[in-house]
């Protein structure tokens, strides 16, 4: 975590954002995008996926957005990588830290990664041993977002017993961190609440994540007020609301980057991130992609008069 923040926000709109819609994004507006993000105080970006370029076209530029923005200064570049040869082809492009999506639902596995929860597991522990090929300054962070950790469009209800054992399975494979996807926009506050509480006591504070949660059912925030309350400083979310698993039926986008630094700030809670900046982002990413929907409520009426942002506290 850096020292200047409180809770590190992380932007999946490039990745999250963009896979779910048709149309493809040129190149260069998706690097505007990502430098508008930077310049308005994102500090780690997930600036797309590593798959095959016949399943998801949208993500077909992944090697040079990944080149291009490792030139922005104080940001880390994130890229999804589903199996080796997607870490492969991330670690040559110079990404600094590569996510891996293993699910909990058998059948949400087998639909977006072509794999089972085991096979998922071997596949991590098969890029950490990659990992530890590499010299010890030019090794990628492993993190590990486990999929529809609260549930599932196609299978209803996940065991939760299920979803910490793979995570201390994932622990034992070399994952260097790993954290609970909402990914169908299933969870409530207590549940988040109970499963990073089990969550900690598997793997240990030093692995957890955090949180990548959507706001299919208008939860969001309020699991994220939730997984807080459980020490939970690390939040995935995306600009104007983009997002959505195109093989998870029916869930829609990530909670709104804007409410939530928003939300975070007006708790007291740094986040290094200056809010008129990032609601002039979305003029950037309507630009690259004019007409699309987007969503989010702090656009249409701005902070609050008398609205400060969070200041640094005294020591704990």
């Amino acid at each position: 975590m850096p020292q200047n923040i409180d809770v590190l926000v992380s932007e999946v709109g490039p990745r999250d954002g963009l896979q779910s819609i048709k149309r493809t994004m040129p190149t260069k507006a998706k690097l505007n995008w990502i430098r508008a993000l930077a310049a308005a105080g994102l500090q780690e970006i997930e600036v797309g996926s590593f798959v095959s370029p016949r399943l998801l076209p949208q993500m077909a530029d992944c090697d040079e957005l990944v080149k291009e923005s490792n030139k922005i200064k104080n940001l880390t570049v994130l890229a999804l990588v589903p199996n080796l040869k997607g870490a492969e082809r991330a670690i040559a492009a110079g990404a600094r830290k590569l996510t891996m999506p293993p699910s909990a639902s058998r059948t949400h596995g087998l639909n977006n990664i072509g794999k089972t929860p085991e096979e998922a597991i071997d596949e991590v522990e098969r890029v950490c041993a990659l990992r530890d090929t590499l010299p010890v300054k030019q090794r990628p962070e492993v993190e590990v977002g486990i999929s529809t950790a609260f549930g599932c469009t196609l299978e209803g209800p996940v065991s939760e017993d299920r979803v910490i054992e793979m995570a201390g399975l994932l622990a034992k494979a070399g994952a260097d961190s790993i954290g609970l996807s909402d990914t169908s926009g299933y969870a409530n506050p207590n549940q988040i609440k109970r499963m990073f509480r089990r969550l900690r006591s598997e793997i240990g504070t030093e692995k957890i994540a955090g949180a990548h949660l959507h706001n299919t059912r208008g939860q969001g925030l309020a699991n994220v007020v939730a997984a807080l309350e459980e020490e939970v400083t690390t939040f995935d979310s995306s600009l104007g609301g983009l997002g959505g698993c195109p093989y998870a039926p029916g869930a829609t986008g990530n909670i709104v980057t804007e409410d939530l630094v928003f939300m975070l700030e007006a708790m007291g809670l740094r986040t290094g991130i200056d809010i008129e900046a990032l609601i002039a982002a979305r003029e950037v990413l309507l630009h690259g992609l004019p007409d699309e929907m987007i969503y989010g409520h702090l656009h249409e009426v701005g902070v609050p008069k008398g609205f400060t942002y969070a200041k640094a506290r005294g020591p704990r």
